[in-house]
């Protein structure tokens, strides 16, 4: 192949109970990148619509992961990159993983797949490095992967792909305005206690196995955080009143999606999903804040050539 375009969808990523190690990918939200090889053994960023970008390779997430995976094979082919970013920048739900997986899985298949899904996903944390300050894996992982994603460890990194039950639907509100991720951790305390520490993992334990349970009450019962939501929550508007009306309206659970603003409200089956989309357009219609609705299935294969 001498081009190729592919969807890099959004993601989720902490999910209450799983801060920096927990992601599912969204079906229906995502960006479109256009990647084509060229004869100047050069990496260029041609063309970027939908924001305001940097088009330089090396202050762009797109641009920093492919350099990665070409310095790691030696090789000097050349790629032109065109991104159509229809996530949101600083929306939570992924941006910047998004062009980071979406570029670096691209150019693997015009280099004939030198490298697994899994492999990729070390040279797309090269562009939340640059994005937050941190390579977390937590949404490039299942961007690429799919599904729901542990990181087990980041040093040596491993990735476990988990089950998605057929039933999730993730509804997913964005007010319109921006949290940098690096702002967003910058307030994150870096001790907790051990009360608080035992809560977590016991939470993402018991998530876990409900996934390959399909034990849904216990999904809700699990996202729970009692170490990151109740700071970066006093960044997002209206949190504790959505928080209230999403459970009220049915929702296994609910929590901020990445570093926020977005939040996501998990729900068993399209009905109840629907229950909760309406709840909130009926409280958002005379607030005075912009937002994006999503309600989206879980992506159970990630990235897909268009």
């Amino acid at each position: 192949m001498e081009e190729i375009k592919i969807f890099a969808p959004a993601t989720v990523a902490n999910l209450s109970c799983g801060f920096d190690v927990l992601g599912c990918c969204l079906q229906n939200v995502g960006d479109e990148m256009l990647l084509k090889k060229n004869d100047l053994n050069q990496l260029r960023i041609t063309k970027i619509t939908g924001a305001d970008l940097p088009m330089e390779i090396h202050k762009n997430v797109a641009g920093v992961a492919v350099l990665a995976l070409l310095d790691r094979l030696g090789s000097k082919q050349g790629f032109d990159i065109e991104i159509d970013k229809k996530i949101r920048s600083g929306s939570g739900i992924g941006s910047s993983a998004a062009s980071s997986a979406g570029a670096v899985y691209a150019v693997n298949k015009l280099l004939d797949d030198p490298f697994t899904n899994n492999e990729l996903i070390e040279f797309a944390m090269q562009g939340e490095l640059l994005a937050s300050g941190n390579a977390h894996a937590d949404n490039v992982a299942p961007a690429l992967l799919g599904g729901f994603s542990l990181v087990r460890s980041y040093d040596p990194l491993e990735i476990l792909g988990l089950p998605a039950p057929s039933e999730i639907r993730m509804v997913v509100l964005h007010p319109m305005i921006e949290i940098k991720t690096r702002d967003s951790r910058s307030i994150i305390k870096q001790n907790v206690t051990l009360a608080s520490a035992i809560a977590q993992w016991g939470n993402l334990g018991a998530f876990v196995s409900a996934l390959y349970t399909n034990d849904y009450k216990l999904m809700g019962r699990s996202l729970h955080d009692a170490i990151v939501e109740p700071v970066r929550s006093i960044l997002i508007p209206y949190f504790d009143e959505l928080k209230k009306l999403a459970l009220d309206n049915g929702a296994l659970g609910f929590g901020i999606s990445g570093s926020g603003p977005s939040v996501f409200a998990m729900c068993q089956g399209d009905s109840a999903a629907e229950e909760v989309k309406a709840g909130y357009l009926n409280f958002l219609q005379d607030k005075e804040v912009g937002f994006e609705l999503h309600v989206s299935e879980i992506n159970k294969t990630g990235i897909r050539i268009l």
